[in-house]
């Protein structure tokens, strides 16, 4: 489950980002340039996955990412996922969302309700020219054809995993022993990690991007770019 927005781990809100190799500091908004000169995706969208364990800060970084990005559009595959489809909705959201993007048209789906266990009101999410794909198993295999790029959370699953718990509570126990044999089944079988084009490590003062095991051009842009000073990790 996604984190409340009051336990969310807080870095400063401009975050810097240091890419490989080490000494060449960038803002969150240098990498925001770099996804915006990717080539469309998913008809005139630029999808970016942001991957990881569950309990990785993903939809901390998303948001920040979308901040960068002018506003970009985040979905939440949260609000995709139900508590009996855990990872079984790749055919709901390629027809909900991704096929009308890939024809220029508005998405609309309905977002999972994890409270009341069920579908809430239709959502729309017309085309823009980056869309932020947030959650466990943004990177799958059936969803990767789509992205511009795909980031992954670079954490260990059982840190992420007990940073999820704590951040949840005990009344999410019962949630959470489910949903770790599922994850590693998952990944198990679908990974997303050997696809990323770059990691993302958060820091005590930000995060840190590095080139991901993909040889792709996200990868490849230039690192040299500035836009200010920034701190690094």
């Amino acid at each position: 489950m996604r984190t409340p927005p009051s336990a969310t781990l807080l870095s400063p809100p401009q975050p810097s980002v240091r890419t490989s190799p080490p000494g060449s500091p960038i803002h969150l908004h240098t990498l925001a340039d770099r996804l915006r000169r990717l080539p469309p995706s998913c008809g005139p969208v630029r999808l970016v996955g942001v991957d990881g364990h569950a309990g990785s800060g993903k939809t901390t970084f998303a948001e920040r990412l979308a901040g960068a990005l002018d506003g970009a559009p985040v979905l939440h595959l949260d609000d995709i996922a139900t508590h009996e489809e855990l990872f079984a909705w790749t055919g709901r959201l390629l027809r909900e969302v991704v096929e009308p993007l890939g024809r220029g048209e508005s998405a609309h789906y309905r977002p999972y309700d994890w409270r009341l266990r069920d579908f809430g009101p239709a959502r729309a999410l017309p085309p823009a020219p980056v869309i932020l794909v947030e959650g466990v198993g943004a990177g799958r295999r059936k969803l990767r054809p789509q992205l511009a790029g795909l980031l992954w959370m670079e954490m260990p699953d059982e840190d992420a995993w007990a940073r999820g718990r704590l951040r949840d509570g005990s009344a999410q126990s019962d949630f959470w022993a489910g949903w770790v044999p599922a994850e590693r089944r998952h990944f198990a079988e679908d990974p997303s990690e050997p696809f990323a084009d770059l990691l993302v490590r958060q820091c005590s003062d930000g995060y840190e991007v590095l080139p991901g095991p993909a040889e792709t051009s996200l990868r490849t842009l230039s690192v040299t770019d500035r836009d200010g000073p920034a701190s690094v990790c």
